[in-house]
């Protein structure tokens, strides 16, 4: 492998750095052998290490982090674990490939509200489901689509005009907005580090510890580290985007990363414009390029809008303020009242897309097998797809096994540089321009 491109932690994650201090990183400083090399430690990871340690607990597994748990993408979204097909997925023709997301999906909330309550993981999880909201004239064209395709899967929902609105969001810039009450909301950093932390015995996490290099020989994977290898007979990868960088997807992958800010805590005065309990909620966009706004439980806004592409996984932090000034006009455009209270964070989370709208679940090599590519609803697909790879890797059959092969595919080849850097970024201005009025 050519020197690979790193994960690397700005500093900057609202949601991490609400948690406490964590326990000290235990790093991998040795030779080790394991019968299964799990790479990354967000939703997919971590759920294919649980499912394998649980399904062999007589094997050894080790989990390669190369950050804190938390600080990567899985703790970097808006923290909504959605249970319907997204976008495309719910566009499509075909309704019995609508019932197996849906059903994946909802198997991901319940499977992630189990390990919650088992191991009493604090992470404000809670069934509040979601709105997708309207701001104006274009975003109405994108709710009534919605709201076709939500009667023609025959999935229960409320429409709500703005007075309905208004008590709830604290705010009249919404002229309608579509209830769904199945999705579960909770804080990423926190739930992804509670999942790291309550990984079955059999299973190692070493962080702070990236992948330098990876090769396979002699029916062995060999995973070097800064400070140590790991040899073992079988691979999970979790690393999303970065598994271009070990040679798997490459030239399929489109990194694409979203910024979002976030408020210090509210006061008891300020909170009084949100007058409906349960006093948090969750808004994604209508328009997909729209805005996704969250009110927490711990009182905080935050506002989500702006895309990247980000061919070398990071961002220009010189861009930030930029960004940080958008989030701010789309803010004080919902709350022109609250133009006094400061954003503590801005940051932004990469996530994985593919031209042909594709997610990808299977193998990859000897003894290899990988899901990624999810199309930006990590938490929910992630976290099923992480399961069932330790159960196709382990030889397992079960309806949900049958479903995710059914589900996914090949992501499309990309165009050769510097044409898909020109296009991709040509889209997504053109995106924003036309999305404006929904910023």
């Amino acid at each position: 492998m050519s020197q690979a491109t790193l994960p690397r932690d700005d500093k900057c994650n609202g949601w991490y750095q609400l948690l406490d201090d964590p326990r000290p990183a235990r790093r991998l400083n040795a030779c080790e052998s394991a019968d299964w090399l799990v790479i990354g430690a967000g939703f997919t990871g971590l759920a294919a290490a649980r499912r394998v340690a649980e399904l062999r607990p007589g094997d050894r597994v080790v989990v390669l982090e190369a950050l804190r748990v938390g600080q990567g993408a899985s703790g970097r979204n808006t923290g909504f674990v959605i249970d319907l097909p997204h976008k495309r997925d719910l566009e499509g023709d075909d309704l019995e490939r609508k019932q197996k997301l849906l059903s994946l999906n909802r198997g991901a909330v319940d499977d992630l509200e189990e390990l919650i309550q088992r191991h009493s993981i604090g992470c404000d999880w809670s069934r509040a489901g979601k709105y997708q909201g309207a701001v104006g004239e274009r975003g109405l064209k994108y709710l009534d689509h919605y709201e076709r395709l939500l009667q023609e899967f025959d999935y229960p929902y409320r429409r709500l005009d703005r007075d309905e609105l208004a008590p709830i969001l604290g705010t009249r810039h919404y002229a309608s907005a579509i209830y769904t009450a199945n999705t579960a909301l909770m804080q990423p950093a926190a739930l992804v580090r509670g999942l790291g932390e309550t990984l079955p015995e059999n299973a190692a996490l070493y962080e702070h510890t990236p992948v330098v290099g990876l090769s396979h020989s002699s029916g062995q994977w060999c995973a070097i580290t800064p400070e140590g290898e790991v040899r073992a007979t079988n691979l999970l990868l979790g690393s999303n985007i970065y598994a271009q960088e070990f040679g798997f997807l490459k030239h399929r992958v489109l990194p694409v990363m979203t910024f979002a800010s976030m408020t210090r805590a509210l006061t008891d005065d300020e909170m009084a414009l949100f007058s409906t309990a349960p006093h948090h909620f969750g808004l994604t966009p209508a328009d997909h390029a729209g805005t996704t706004l969250r009110l927490t439980p711990d009182r905080r806004l935050i506002v989500r809008n702006q895309y990247r592409f980000v061919p070398h996984y990071h961002d220009n932090l010189a861009e930030r303020t930029r960004i940080r000034q958008g989030h701010r006009e789309s803010f004080e455009a919902r709350y022109p009242t609250l133009s006094h209270v400061p954003f503590e964070a801005t940051w932004g989370g990469a996530c994985g897309l593919s031209r042909n709208y594709t997610a990808f679940f299977g193998k990859v090599g000897n003894n290899a097998w990988m899901s990624g590519v999810h199309q930006s609803v990590g938490a929910a697909r992630g976290t099923i797809s992480g399961k069932l790879l330790a159960e196709l890797a382990t030889e397992q059959d079960s309806a949900q096994l049958s479903d995710m092969l059914a589900v996914s595919g090949k992501p499309a080849l990309n165009p050769p540089e510097p044409f898909l850097s020109v296009g991709v970024k040509m889209r997504m201005k053109q995106a924003a321009w036309a999305s404006r009025s929904e910023l």
